[in-house]
């Protein structure tokens, strides 16, 4: 998406500053993506150009981690005209529960917000081999990652080239910049 930076920019999605982000690392920049998420005409652009670069694959179920990834799941699966299925986590990992399945051997595309170490998507590829599907890729709202590899097709809207740093490497808290904690911190 040749305007995803604008966008995130323009709805309040791309903050700057100093943030802790949910894998525990810190950053100057934080995306947070329900304010993107709370506006349907621009997910739906970003849970398109997904749904299309998946399309081929026979995806039977989208698949996505509550909260965040279940509004995406959920667009992506009517884009493609399929079932959206949700894993909430639990003392073990992810699960699919409230009575949601996947078939042995069904075709999984899963996808997620904003990707940074890659554990929720770890705890997703687990949770969908733990129900015998067969995840066919993962997409992707943002990649900050710098190059995660899971084993499966990755499909990115937006490659972010944020820093990140571990608390005790952190240039922002030698600085003395206070550290917010949004999103699940809250």
């Amino acid at each position: 998406m040749d305007n995803a930076e604008d966008l995130f920019r323009r709805t309040g999605t791309m903050l700057e500053g100093h943030f802790l982000l949910s894998s525990g690392l810190h950053s100057p920049i934080y995306w947070e993506k329900f304010r993107i998420l709370q506006h349907p005409e621009f997910t739906g652009e970003l849970c398109r150009l997904i749904a299309d670069h998946f399309r081929a694959k026979g995806v039977g179920a989208v698949a996505g981690p509550a909260l965040g990834g279940a509004v995406l799941a959920y667009e992506v699966a009517r884009l493609l005209g399929v079932k959206a299925v949700y894993a909430e986590r639990g003392e073990e990992g992810r699960a699919f529960r409230r009575g949601q399945t996947i078939s042995p051997g069904e075709k999984v595309l899963i996808v997620d917000d904003v990707l940074t170490t890659g554990g929720s998507l770890r705890e997703m590829l687990e949770a969908v081999r733990k129900a015998g599907g067969s995840v066919v890729g993962i997409g992707v709202v943002v990649d900050r990652s710098g190059g995660v590899d899971f084993g499966v097709p990755l499909f990115r809207c937006y490659r972010a080239s944020a820093p990140t740093y571990r608390p005790e490497e952190c240039p922002l808290c030698r600085q003395g910049v206070p550290l917010q904690r949004l999103g699940s911190f809250r």
